[in-house]
Parts: C-alpha cells; structure tokens; sequence
C-alpha cells in the first residue's frame, strides 16, 4: 500500500515537473553536431511541422510536442502515466488541437489497428519502454506501408568516453528516480536491426550532463508489394 501510494506521488510529481519544463522554450537549448539546425525548438519544428493525416505519438508526457503540429491532423496520443492526461488535454486547447484521442497505454501495446498510422512520434520516450524491441516492432505494425516513424531521443555516449562511463554507473539509480529512464541505451542499434527502409538518422548534441548524447530520424516502413506503392501520393 505504501509503495503504491509513492509510486502515485512519483508519477504526480514527475507530471507536474514535465508541465514546467513544456512551458520552457526549446529555441534557447543549443544543440551541436546537427546538420540543419541549431536549437531543439527548430529541430521539432522541422520533424514536426508538416505532418499531416494520422499521428499517433508514445509518452507524449505534458504536450510539450503539441505546439509544433499543424491543427488539422488526428493525433492520438499514448501515455501510461494519467496523471499526465489532464495536462494533455489542457496544451491540446490551448494549441487548437480539436481531434485528438488520448489513451492510458505502452508503446509495447499500441491502440491502433496494423497499417492504418501515417506518423508515429517519439521524442525522449524510447529510454524508458521496458521492452525496446518490442515497442519498435509495434510501431512498425501500426504504421501504414510508406509511414513514416519520427524519432528524437536521447542514448548512450560513445563508448570508453567519461560520458559513457559516468552513464553506465549512474544508470541503476537514475531509472529508479526518472520513471525507468536509462541513460546508457544504444537506442540506433534497435532501429537498425527493426527492418525500416529507409533509415535516416544523425547524432547530435545538447548541453545537458548525463543526457546529452541525441540521435534524431525518420524511419520508413517499406512498401509490401507494388499496390502500395501504386497508392503511395508522395511517389506519384
């Protein structure tokens, strides 16, 4: 009884904190060794900003993704924490989001039928799922043939690096605090070994300790068969 009323205390605090940080502005955090871009509100902007269709986004936390979408679009969200809910649906209203769904899930169980998603969004999600594999492999299903995975998150730092070892010593305790978050994942290799074609990533950084390694892409569900690709627009 009482770890499950910490555990409730912990999910509330790290709602109400997550709330905070999605007031901040993104634009004023630096990032280094991105091609295009040099602050993570303009990366955002560019992952996010012409999405159109379908968009189901895991953990979307307090909305903090919210701003960058276009109003027109059906965008589900997946968050396993409730006490995040009532934030979601605040940030909604505020940005003009009118169809949205929001459903209390995993990324490794995902609420949507196969091949109907146009856009699965994940920014700082993948460090935290229990089963990476499997959420990867869920995504791939419920993406249409062509769909595209979106993906910003942060992972481990190369290997024999201070950074990697301080992540690695560090690891145990810190998913304890921040709600299964692990520093020192090598989230490119599951997406690599995930069969997407194309893939299409880069690695980058931000002035952040512990957390500052970053990869960002698109990941692309290959067309099944000619049809597909007959009714594919953006290839006609």
């Amino acid at each position: 009884m009482k770890f499950s009323l910490f555990v409730q205390l912990q999910k509330q605090l790290i709602a109400w904190g997550m709330a905070k940080a999605t007031a901040g502005d993104l634009h004023a955090i630096k990032v280094t060794g991105c091609e295009h871009h040099t602050n993570l509100g303009d990366l955002k902007q560019a992952l996010l900003g012409n999405l159109g269709g379908t968009v189901l986004e895991i953990g979307p936390g307090t909305g903090a993704n919210l701003s960058y979408y276009s109003p027109s679009i059906h965008w589900l969200g997946v968050e396993p924490n409730r006490f995040m809910h009532p934030y979601l649906h605040g940030e909604a209203k505020r940005q003009g989001l009118q169809q949205i769904k929001i459903h209390e899930g995993i990324a490794e169980h995902l609420p949507a039928e196969s091949n109907t998603i146009d856009t699965v969004v994940s920014t700082h999600v993948l460090c935290s799922v229990t089963h990476l594999g499997q959420a990867i492999q869920e995504i791939k299903r419920v993406l249409k043939p062509g769909g595209t995975f979106i993906f910003l998150e942060h992972v481990a730092a190369k290997p024999d690096t201070w950074a990697r070892h301080l992540q690695e010593s560090i690891t145990p305790a810190w998913k304890t605090l921040f709600d299964n978050c692990h520093p020192n994942r090598e989230i490119w290799k599951a997406l690599d070994e995930a069969g997407f074609v194309p893939m299409d990533y880069e690695h980058f950084q931000i002035p952040f300790p512990i957390v500052g390694d970053h990869i960002v892409g698109v990941a692309t569900k290959q067309l099944s068969c000619k049809k597909d690709i007959e009714m594919t627009p953006s290839l006609s």
